[in-house]
């Protein structure tokens, strides 16, 4: 398969996690927001360990550590800039209607997806099992967030149907980003910038919005046991390693 088919093939898989909203309907509440406190927590090792293990090592052989370093730390900036720009923030739970209404979330979701192409996109033409150790960590965070973002529409007064359609839409918006980051990196060489810009949005991602959540754990057998979930991610993404 080409370069450009394993990005395109990708962005399907991780947008196909936008269905997975429909399914939690049967669940009972107080189970489906355990099930997500243990999403997030594997979510949040396998991002942090995709950013520290498989993203900066590659973009630091081809920039240097100063400027790989520097995208980081623009890259940890310009999200933290978007978010309060947007008013984004990430759902995990089907309780966030009181502070997100859903048209916001959808534009918010639109163009962290398109991020998401981009991050995917650069790491396939970096290497295939970079791309493939990226995917995974993109979707480990897809299914949390499109769960919290399908009950925010719902919650918010859409239709069940209306929400699980206009919920695929925007996660197809990665698709768009991919055949974009897929440009970038092969015609105008941006491969290891882009790696960096990526490592500082899964730093930021785990670190601020992910890594509070799991803080609301109760209790230390629960703590302990995300902390153990978190570093299954993190030793996934080892695995992954090329």
């Amino acid at each position: 398969m080409s370069v450009l088919g394993w990005i395109i093939a990708a962005n399907i898989v991780v947008s196909l996690g936008s269905l997975v909203g429909v399914v939690t309907l049967s669940v009972k509440k107080e189970k489906l927001n355990q099930w997500l406190l243990g999403l997030v927590s594997l979510s949040a090792g396998g991002m942090m360990g995709a950013a520290f293990l498989n993203l900066l090592p590659e973009a630091i052989k081809s920039l240097g550590a100063e400027a790989a370093l520097g995208w980081v730390l623009g890259a940890f900036s310009g999200f933290f800039i978007l978010e309060k720009l947007l008013h984004w923030h990430h759902c995990h739970n089907q309780n966030c209607n009181d502070y997100m209404l859903g048209y916001m979330n959808l534009a918010g979701d639109s163009i962290h997806n398109l991020i998401d192409g981009l991050v995917i996109a650069a790491t396939f033409v970096a290497s295939v099992p970079l791309g493939i150790a990226t995917t995974m960590a993109v979707a480990l965070h897809e299914i949390p967030q499109e769960i919290g973002d399908f009950g925010v529409l719902v919650y918010s007064g859409w239709s069940r149907k209306k929400a699980l359609i206009a919920n695929l839409a925007v996660a197809l918006v990665s698709v768009i980003g991919g055949v974009m980051g897929y440009f970038l990196a092969t015609k105008l060489n941006l491969v290891a910038m882009l790696m960096s810009v990526a490592a500082g949005g899964f730093i930021y991602i785990s670190a601020a919005d992910l890594m509070p959540e799991m803080k609301k754990a109760t209790g230390f057998k629960q703590s302990i046991g995300l902390l153990l979930v978190f570093l299954s991610g993190v030793g996934l993404m080892w695995w992954l390693k090329d």
